[in-house]
Protein backbone atom coordinates (compact mmCIF):
# COMPACT_ATOMS: atom_id res chain seq x y z
CA UNK A 1 0.00 0.00 0.00
CA UNK A 2 1.37 3.42 -1.00
CA UNK A 3 1.28 6.25 1.53
CA UNK A 4 -1.14 8.43 -0.48
CA UNK A 5 -3.59 5.74 -1.58
CA UNK A 6 -7.14 7.12 -1.77
CA UNK A 7 -6.02 10.76 -1.63
CA UNK A 8 -6.85 13.45 -4.17
CA UNK A 9 -4.31 16.19 -4.87
CA UNK A 10 -4.39 19.50 -6.72
CA UNK A 11 -1.08 20.87 -8.00
CA UNK A 12 -1.00 24.34 -9.54
CA UNK A 13 1.51 25.24 -12.23
CA UNK A 14 1.92 21.52 -12.87
CA UNK A 15 2.46 21.64 -16.62
CA UNK A 16 6.24 21.55 -16.29
CA UNK A 17 9.19 21.81 -13.94
CA UNK A 18 8.78 21.37 -10.20
CA UNK A 19 4.98 21.27 -10.39
CA UNK A 20 4.99 18.44 -12.93
CA UNK A 21 7.50 16.48 -10.85
CA UNK A 22 5.38 16.97 -7.73
CA UNK A 23 2.21 15.85 -9.48
CA UNK A 24 3.89 12.72 -10.85
CA UNK A 25 5.49 11.88 -7.49
CA UNK A 26 2.15 12.18 -5.68
CA UNK A 27 0.62 9.86 -8.27
CA UNK A 28 3.44 7.36 -7.76
CA UNK A 29 2.59 7.47 -4.07
CA UNK A 30 -1.03 6.58 -4.86
CA UNK A 31 -2.88 9.90 -5.19
CA UNK A 32 -5.19 10.93 -8.00
CA UNK A 33 -4.14 14.36 -9.24
CA UNK A 34 -5.72 17.44 -10.79
CA UNK A 35 -3.13 19.27 -12.89
CA UNK A 36 -3.76 23.02 -13.01
CA UNK A 37 -2.02 25.34 -15.47
CA UNK A 38 -2.91 28.32 -17.61
CA UNK A 39 -4.25 26.00 -20.31
CA UNK A 40 -5.43 22.41 -20.15
CA UNK A 41 -3.09 21.62 -23.04
CA UNK A 42 -0.11 22.68 -20.93
CA UNK A 43 -0.94 19.96 -18.42
CA UNK A 44 -1.49 17.08 -20.84
CA UNK A 45 2.04 15.64 -20.68
CA UNK A 46 1.85 15.60 -16.90
CA UNK A 47 -1.56 13.92 -17.04
CA UNK A 48 -0.19 11.20 -19.32
CA UNK A 49 2.76 10.60 -16.97
CA UNK A 50 0.38 10.32 -14.01
CA UNK A 51 -1.77 7.78 -15.83
CA UNK A 52 1.33 5.75 -16.65
CA UNK A 53 2.02 5.73 -12.91
CA UNK A 54 -1.37 4.06 -12.43
CA UNK A 55 -3.33 7.00 -11.02
CA UNK A 56 -6.24 9.05 -12.31
CA UNK A 57 -5.64 12.60 -13.53
CA UNK A 58 -7.31 15.57 -15.11
CA UNK A 59 -5.93 18.77 -16.62
CA UNK A 60 -7.74 22.02 -15.82
CA UNK A 61 -7.11 25.48 -17.26
CA UNK A 62 -6.84 27.97 -14.42
CA UNK A 63 -5.33 31.40 -13.90
CA UNK A 64 -4.77 31.20 -10.15
CA UNK A 65 -4.96 34.98 -9.81
CA UNK A 66 -8.63 34.87 -10.90
CA UNK A 67 -11.10 34.07 -8.13
CA UNK A 68 -13.71 33.01 -10.67
CA UNK A 69 -11.39 30.58 -12.45
CA UNK A 70 -10.10 29.15 -9.16
CA UNK A 71 -13.63 28.55 -7.91
CA UNK A 72 -14.61 26.79 -11.12
CA UNK A 73 -11.44 24.68 -11.10
CA UNK A 74 -11.88 23.38 -7.57
CA UNK A 75 -15.54 22.68 -8.18
CA UNK A 76 -14.54 20.64 -11.23
CA UNK A 77 -12.07 18.63 -9.14
CA UNK A 78 -14.61 17.77 -6.47
CA UNK A 79 -17.21 16.92 -9.09
CA UNK A 80 -14.77 14.46 -10.69
CA UNK A 81 -12.97 13.01 -7.67
CA UNK A 82 -15.42 13.65 -4.84
CA UNK A 83 -12.91 15.25 -2.47
CA UNK A 84 -9.62 17.14 -2.21
CA UNK A 85 -7.05 16.09 0.37
CA UNK A 86 -3.89 17.83 -0.84
CA UNK A 87 -3.13 21.25 -2.32
CA UNK A 88 0.29 22.20 -3.66
CA UNK A 89 0.46 25.93 -4.41
CA UNK A 90 3.24 25.85 -6.97
CA UNK A 91 2.21 28.23 -9.78
CA UNK A 92 4.77 30.98 -10.25
CA UNK A 93 6.33 33.43 -12.67
CA UNK A 94 9.44 35.59 -12.90
CA UNK A 95 9.60 39.27 -13.81
CA UNK A 96 13.13 40.06 -12.64
CA UNK A 97 14.64 43.54 -12.66
CA UNK A 98 16.38 46.03 -10.44
CA UNK A 99 13.97 48.24 -8.52
CA UNK A 100 14.48 51.37 -10.62
CA UNK A 101 13.75 49.38 -13.79
CA UNK A 102 10.88 47.30 -12.46
CA UNK A 103 7.46 48.24 -13.79
CA UNK A 104 4.28 48.26 -11.77
CA UNK A 105 3.01 45.47 -14.03
CA UNK A 106 6.08 43.35 -13.21
CA UNK A 107 5.39 43.82 -9.51
CA UNK A 108 1.66 43.12 -9.78
CA UNK A 109 2.06 40.00 -11.92
CA UNK A 110 4.47 38.29 -9.56
CA UNK A 111 2.54 39.23 -6.42
CA UNK A 112 -0.78 38.21 -7.98
CA UNK A 113 0.35 34.80 -9.17
CA UNK A 114 2.35 33.78 -6.09
CA UNK A 115 0.55 35.44 -3.19
CA UNK A 116 -2.95 36.11 -4.42
CA UNK A 117 -3.00 32.82 -6.30
CA UNK A 118 -2.00 30.82 -3.24
CA UNK A 119 -4.53 32.76 -1.13
CA UNK A 120 -7.37 32.09 -3.58
CA UNK A 121 -6.56 28.39 -4.02
CA UNK A 122 -6.18 27.83 -0.29
CA UNK A 123 -9.41 29.70 0.45
CA UNK A 124 -11.20 27.58 -2.15
CA UNK A 125 -9.88 24.26 -0.88
CA UNK A 126 -10.17 24.85 2.86
CA UNK A 127 -13.96 24.57 2.79
CA UNK A 128 -13.66 20.98 1.60
CA UNK A 129 -10.83 20.16 4.00
CA UNK A 130 -12.62 21.66 7.00
CA UNK A 131 -15.73 19.64 6.24
CA UNK A 132 -13.80 16.36 5.99
CA UNK A 133 -11.48 17.35 8.89
CA UNK A 134 -8.40 16.45 6.90
CA UNK A 135 -6.03 18.31 4.60
CA UNK A 136 -2.44 18.94 3.59
CA UNK A 137 -1.39 22.25 2.03
CA UNK A 138 2.10 23.16 0.81
CA UNK A 139 3.20 26.62 -0.31
CA UNK A 140 6.14 26.90 -2.70
CA UNK A 141 8.55 29.48 -1.34
CA UNK A 142 12.24 29.85 -2.32
CA UNK A 143 15.67 30.66 -0.92
CA UNK A 144 15.08 34.03 -2.59
CA UNK A 145 12.73 34.76 0.32
CA UNK A 146 15.98 35.72 2.07
CA UNK A 147 16.54 38.46 -0.53
CA UNK A 148 18.25 38.57 -3.91
CA UNK A 149 19.30 41.50 -6.06
CA UNK A 150 17.02 42.10 -9.02
CA UNK A 151 14.15 40.09 -7.56
CA UNK A 152 12.39 42.34 -5.07
CA UNK A 153 8.95 41.27 -6.32
CA UNK A 154 9.81 37.56 -6.25
CA UNK A 155 11.57 37.83 -2.86
CA UNK A 156 8.61 39.57 -1.26
CA UNK A 157 6.18 37.03 -2.70
CA UNK A 158 8.22 34.06 -1.54
CA UNK A 159 8.70 35.48 1.94
CA UNK A 160 4.99 36.16 2.12
CA UNK A 161 4.21 32.53 1.37
CA UNK A 162 6.19 31.46 4.42
CA UNK A 163 4.14 33.86 6.55
CA UNK A 164 0.97 32.54 4.93
CA UNK A 165 1.92 28.97 5.83
CA UNK A 166 2.60 29.88 9.47
CA UNK A 167 -0.62 31.87 9.82
CA UNK A 168 -2.86 29.30 8.18
CA UNK A 169 -1.30 26.53 10.25
CA UNK A 170 -2.59 28.42 13.29
CA UNK A 171 -6.05 28.95 11.79
CA UNK A 172 -6.62 25.51 10.28
CA UNK A 173 -4.83 23.20 12.67
CA UNK A 174 -7.98 22.63 14.73
CA UNK A 175 -9.51 21.00 11.64
CA UNK A 176 -6.62 18.54 11.21
CA UNK A 177 -5.18 20.53 8.31
CA UNK A 178 -1.41 20.83 8.01
CA UNK A 179 0.05 23.85 6.22
CA UNK A 180 3.75 24.05 5.40
CA UNK A 181 6.09 25.63 2.88
CA UNK A 182 8.95 24.22 0.86
CA UNK A 183 11.72 26.60 -0.22
CA UNK A 184 13.77 25.31 -3.16
CA UNK A 185 17.29 26.49 -3.83
CA UNK A 186 18.84 26.48 -7.28
CA UNK A 187 16.87 23.88 -9.23
CA UNK A 188 17.42 22.97 -12.87
CA UNK A 189 14.12 23.81 -14.59
CA UNK A 190 12.90 25.48 -17.75
CA UNK A 191 12.19 28.62 -15.71
CA UNK A 192 15.77 28.69 -14.44
CA UNK A 193 17.06 28.17 -17.97
CA UNK A 194 14.93 31.06 -19.22
CA UNK A 195 16.21 33.26 -16.39
CA UNK A 196 19.80 32.41 -17.34
CA UNK A 197 19.19 33.23 -20.98
CA UNK A 198 17.74 36.61 -20.06
CA UNK A 199 21.09 37.59 -18.54
CA UNK A 200 23.10 36.12 -21.40
CA UNK A 201 24.12 32.82 -19.79
CA UNK A 202 23.54 29.23 -20.76
CA UNK A 203 22.09 26.78 -18.26
CA UNK A 204 25.46 25.05 -17.98
CA UNK A 205 27.23 28.37 -17.33
CA UNK A 206 24.74 29.23 -14.61
CA UNK A 207 25.14 25.83 -12.97
CA UNK A 208 28.92 26.14 -13.00
CA UNK A 209 28.81 29.65 -11.54
CA UNK A 210 26.33 29.07 -8.72
CA UNK A 211 27.16 25.47 -7.81
CA UNK A 212 30.44 26.71 -6.32
CA UNK A 213 28.47 28.22 -3.42
CA UNK A 214 26.33 25.13 -2.84
CA UNK A 215 27.83 22.80 -0.21
CA UNK A 216 26.66 19.74 -2.14
CA UNK A 217 28.25 21.24 -5.28
CA UNK A 218 25.31 20.70 -7.63
CA UNK A 219 22.06 22.23 -8.73
CA UNK A 220 18.96 20.54 -7.42
CA UNK A 221 16.70 18.33 -9.49
CA UNK A 222 12.94 18.72 -9.61
CA UNK A 223 12.69 15.32 -7.95
CA UNK A 224 14.53 16.68 -4.91
CA UNK A 225 11.62 19.04 -4.26
CA UNK A 226 8.94 16.51 -5.16
CA UNK A 227 10.33 14.00 -2.65
CA UNK A 228 10.11 16.51 0.21
CA UNK A 229 6.59 17.58 -0.78
CA UNK A 230 5.44 13.95 -0.93
CA UNK A 231 6.64 13.51 2.65
CA UNK A 232 4.98 16.73 3.89
CA UNK A 233 1.58 15.71 2.52
CA UNK A 234 1.80 12.18 3.91
CA UNK A 235 0.55 11.11 7.32
CA UNK A 236 4.18 10.51 8.28
CA UNK A 237 4.39 14.31 8.59
CA UNK A 238 1.12 14.67 10.49
CA UNK A 239 2.76 16.57 13.38
CA UNK A 240 4.60 19.09 11.19
CA UNK A 241 2.73 22.33 10.49
CA UNK A 242 3.62 25.97 9.98
CA UNK A 243 7.18 25.16 8.96
CA UNK A 244 9.34 26.09 5.99
CA UNK A 245 11.66 23.37 4.72
CA UNK A 246 14.61 24.68 2.71
CA UNK A 247 15.78 22.26 0.02
CA UNK A 248 18.91 23.95 -1.24
CA UNK A 249 21.89 21.62 -1.06
CA UNK A 250 23.10 23.28 2.12
CA UNK A 251 22.13 25.99 4.62
CA UNK A 252 19.97 28.46 2.73
CA UNK A 253 22.03 31.48 3.79
CA UNK A 254 25.14 29.93 2.22
CA UNK A 255 23.51 29.27 -1.11
CA UNK A 256 21.85 32.55 -2.08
Amino acid sequence: MSRLDGRVAVVTGAGRGIGAAEAIKLAQEGADVAVLDLTAEAGQDTVEAIKKAGAEAMAIACDVSSAKQVGMAFEAVTNSFGRIDILINNAGVLRDNLLFKMSEADWDTVIDVHLKGSFLCTKAVQQYMVEQEYGKIVMTSSIVALGNKGQVNYSVAKAGLQAMARTLALELGRYNINVNAVAPGWIETEMTKEAAERIGMSMEEMKERFAKNIPLRRFGRVEDIANVVAFLVSDEASYISGETIYVAGGPASSVI
